[in-house]
């Protein structure tokens, strides 16, 4: 394997003649969604009627990550290798399509007979979108090291090694103005930073990938499509704050992310790519995936390094921050895996060319989990700034079955319901908050007509309700009491003085709970009681005279 730039830039052109030598691609999705749904059956039937054809070495079937347009999945892609990488999206793709297509793509047969199955390919769900950290999804094969270092993987790691300080490095990072995409939003180049400066003889670097808010698949779909862009954003990480060890905690429910981690671990190992003195540089930095138990509080920075370390997750106190001490005490970034899978495009196209998408305080782009009732519900990467009404009307193709919108969600159990009035807010982490909401993960669920929002907070509550760890009282009895008091809503049981006590109640939580988990579980409440209150009036029963 290359030991310096160049020899990883003529690996890069070699692999690209490689390539050359075939005329198309044909890509399967093997993300979970289309697993789910049949599409490794599909792969198989495609692999072996290709397998008959004369010209059969001229295409490849590839598994590769999601696509994004879940909802009309089983997606299967066709990429012309030989014309520009020109692309053909088919949907709905069932076993018993396998041989029509492969017939129609080797031309054996019309293209008109796999006609119903072509995806529009020219409507805003794919020409509104701005792929950053997806730029690999459904392109590359997770499984494939090959495959990613010929979209240019591990030339950033390399460059900031071979070129760049770790100062330089971090300054890179301080001037695209990337802020962390777990939620808080916080500077990540500042939080790099003050790692760098801590005095220690030990750091750590740990990438949160226990993405569990309902509805939320970012995270995983990243993991699951782009393996080996998250080790390199970690190690470009670990050489700029001085970290030589690094773990990526992932949930046990994510198999099949897991699996491509580990594998791409041991392979970037096994070439040079991760372990000791990388690029023949002094630097090494190793990786562990660790597995937890799908506990939400474990999302919180101090619970997830409780759980690292093997204690209940529960969280602590800050500060001390992890700047200080973190993990086994010692100085610690924590990012989840979107920030880091920004990173090495940030490197390679410099943090000026990231600093030119988005809006003044929020830069570059965001990954979208688009669900509920809405058309094109899946995953999607848009520019900071783009409106909720462009996200949920053109990009997610409006409300299903003709029905009125009523409201989105945005930002997980933590996050808030904007009524159709704030639909033209743009997306940013000030906008948001301004209307009672956060940017959160990234989970977006929308509602139409029919949707109770006081069923919709008490939801929310009663997810928080369950996974609060228990250690506050104001979140362990406050989410309870506050559930209850929904639920009288819900049932139309409540008084007048509930309302009262809904309101005061959600201020306690809020002002008086130990961590991010309480502080924000009130917030789907109080946004319904802002803007759908005539819900809670019509849930208050009728006083006896």
């Amino acid at each position: 394997m290359p030991q310096t730039l160049e020899e990883l830039e003529e690996l890069t052109k070699a692999l690209q003649e490689k390539r050359a030598e075939i005329k198309e691609e044909i890509n399967v999705c093997l993300g979970t969604n289309c697993l789910a749904i049949g599409n490794d059956e599909t792969k198989k039937s495609l692999e072996k009627r290709l397998a008959d054809k004369p010209n059969a070495q001229n295409y490849r079937i590839k598994p590769v990550g999601c696509h994004g347009l879940c909802a009309q999945g089983p997606l299967v892609i066709v990429n012309s290798v030989a014309n520009e990488h020109e692309e053909i999206v088919y949907e709905k793709v069932k076993n018993s399509d396998a041989e029509r297509l492969i017939d129609a793509i080797v031309g054996e047969t019309n293209p008109d007979t796999i006609k119903d199955l072509r995806c529009e390919t020219d409507i805003p769900f794919f020409t509104k979108q701005k792929k950053i950290v997806l730029e690999n999804a459904g392109i590359i094969n997770p499984d494939s090291l090959d495959d990613y270092i010929l979209s240019n993987g591990y030339h950033a790691l390399f460059y900031a090694l071979t070129h760049l300080s770790p100062e330089e490095t971090i300054e890179q990072v301080k001037i695209s103005a990337l802020r962390g995409r777990g939620g808080g939003g916080y500077p990540t180049g500042l939080k790099w930073e003050s790692v760098a400066k801590a005095i220690s003889d030990k750091k750590y670097v740990i990438c949160n990938g226990d993405e569990g808010d309902p509805g939320a698949f970012m995270d995983r779909a990243v993991m699951e499509s782009d393996p080996h862009r998250v080790l390199e954003g970690m190690a470009i990480c670990g050489y700029a704050v001085g970290a030589d060890q690094g773990f990526i905690y992932v949930r046990a429910e994510y198999p099949v992310a897991v699996e491509r981690l580990k594998r791409a671990i041991k392979d970037a190992e096994r070439n040079g790519l991760l372990g000791q003195k990388i690029a023949g540089t002094p630097f090494s930095f190793s990786v562990e995936v660790r597995l937890g138990g799908g506990a939400f509080v474990c999302g919180e920075a101090t619970a997830l390094i409780a759980s690292i370390e093997g204690n209940r997750g529960n969280p602590r106190q800050k500060p001390p921050h992890l700047s200080d001490r973190g993990f086994n005490g010692q100085p610690t970034v924590l990012n989840n895996v979107e920030t880091y899978a920004n990173i090495p495009p940030i490197l390679r196209n410099g943090g000026e060319w990231f600093a030119g998408f988005g809006t003044e305080k929020s830069k570059g782009s965001k990954v979208f989990a688009l669900t509920g009732q809405v058309k094109h519900t899946g995953l999607v990467e848009v520019p900071m700034g783009m409106t909720l009404r462009e996200l949920v009307f053109d990009v997610g193709g409006g409300i299903e079955g003709g029905k009125e919108f009523k409201a989105v969600q945005t930002g997980g159990p933590s996050g808030g319901c904007i009524p159709a009035s704030l639909l033209d807010q743009p997306i940013d982490y000030e906008s948001l908050k301004e209307i009672g909401s956060i940017m959160g993960s990234g989970g977006v669920i929308v509602m139409d007509e029919t949707s109770s929002m006081v069923d919709v907070a008490k939801f929310f509550l009663e997810f928080c309700m369950t996974e609060s760890c228990g250690k506050c009282v104001p979140c362990r009895v406050g989410t309870a009491q506050l559930h209850n008091l929904l639920d009288k809503f819900a049932k139309k049981e409540a008084s007048q003085n509930d309302l009262v006590l809904l309101e005061n109640l959600c201020q306690m939580i809020k002002e008086t709970s130990l961590c991010g988990l309480g502080q924000t579980a009130p917030n789907p409440a109080l946004s319904t009681l802002k803007y759908f209150k005539e819900e809670y009036i019509a849930g208050v029963k009728k006083e006896i005279e």
